[in-house]
């Protein structure tokens, strides 16, 4: 059978370039949606009825929004706010610029940390949006007097009301990784990023029925950077298999899987689509062919479906919305659902 040759050595990535690749899909919006395929059936989603619903109301967007400079504000790390504010800010069609400031425990932070935001506003010509998540009161309050941005302080906007609501006093521990190197689930999640990196492409078969997930696919088809995610956020052992002209030839899937069939996902991608990607690692290759990613493409689709294994396409699909539908499907143990 004509095709590229392609072993399962371990590839001479960097780490940067796998991260990089990892959180680059942030947004939906930057890579499209479409109906999720599963086992190589369409499954309708709620974002059809979610486009129809935006078409009939009268607050959709058809411009967007002014430049302005948008803040993350903690006296942690400011995962917390940087996360919460950019779902929430998902929702608008704005190039807003984005300003971490984290660790801003103290007053005298609090008034640099003013200083800053109201430049950005009169350079901006439009109040900054401030997402706060503060503890120390008295900080919180040096910003709350001084800030002539929109500040949206999510501590106070649900934290507040759960207190009066359970009848209990929050902690108001500063940040929520504060003690996260001490925690059990903080270093599970460091073994399985251990774990996904050694296990990467196939480079070893050592332990692999200690995988929470097993993923496998063409090469550039998405494998790495999702395991490598599942890992870092779930704290999940990840380990990810190429599918190769052997394997092709076999028509099976490879040896070392066999008795793992249960943890195993399959992911696909557009022959296009993959030749594009390949095309910038190989240029003019006969790995990055049309041809030859058709024929991969194929294979490897009818390799899955006669094995009776779960798959879908990551061509139209963010790293989130692949975690999310595996996690789904398999079930790891690990998690509790």
């Amino acid at each position: 059978m004509p095709s590229a040759t392609l072993s399962r050595r371990p590839c001479p990535r960097h780490c940067s370039d796998l991260l990089l690749l990892l959180f680059a899909s942030q947004s939906r919006d930057e890579i499209g949606f479409s109906p999720r395929i599963v086992g190589g059936q369409q499954v309708h989603n709620s974002d059809t009825a979610f486009k129809n619903l935006k078409a009939k109301s009268p607050l959709t967007p058809t411009n967007t929004m002014p430049n302005r400079t948008v803040f993350f504000i903690s006296d942690g790390t400011g995962i917390t706010a940087e996360t919460f504010g950019n779902a929430i800010l998902a929702q608008f069609e704005t190039k807003s610029r984005h300003v971490r400031l984290p660790f801003i425990d103290s007053v005298d932070k609090a008034h640099q940390a003013v200083r800053q935001i109201n430049h950005a506003g009169v350079v901006d010509g439009a109040k900054p949006i401030v997402f706060t998540t503060l503890v120390n009161m008295e900080v919180l309050k040096v910003i709350t007097e001084g800030c002539q941005g929109m500040l949206l302080d999510m501590f106070g906007t649900f934290v507040h009301p759960l207190e009066t609501e359970l009848k209990l006093k929050s902690n108001h521990r500063i940040g929520r990784f504060s003690d996260a190197s001490k925690s059990k689930e903080y270093q599970s999640r460091i073994e399985a990023i251990n774990f996904s990196l050694a296990h990467d492409d196939g480079q070893s078969n050592r332990d692999l029925s200690q995988s929470d997930v097993i993923l496998i696919g063409v090469s550039r088809s998405g494998k790495t950077p999702t395991s490598l995610y599942l890992a870092m956020q779930y704290g999940l052992k990840a380990s990810n298999y190429p599918l190769i002209p052997e394997d092709f030839e076999r028509q099976h899937l490879p040896p070392a899987l066999k008795d793992h069939k249960g943890k195993i996902f399959g992911l696909t991608i557009q022959p296009e689509r993959l030749s594009e990607i390949r095309n910038e690692r190989r240029p003019n290759s006969k790995y990055a062919s049309i041809e030859n990613c058709r024929m991969e493409v194929r294979e490897a689709e009818s390799m899955m479906k006669l094995a009776g294994i779960r798959w879908l396409s990551t061509t139209t699909k963010s790293i989130e919305e692949i975690a999310t539908t595996i996690l789904q499907e398999i079930h790891p143990e690990r998690l509790a659902y």
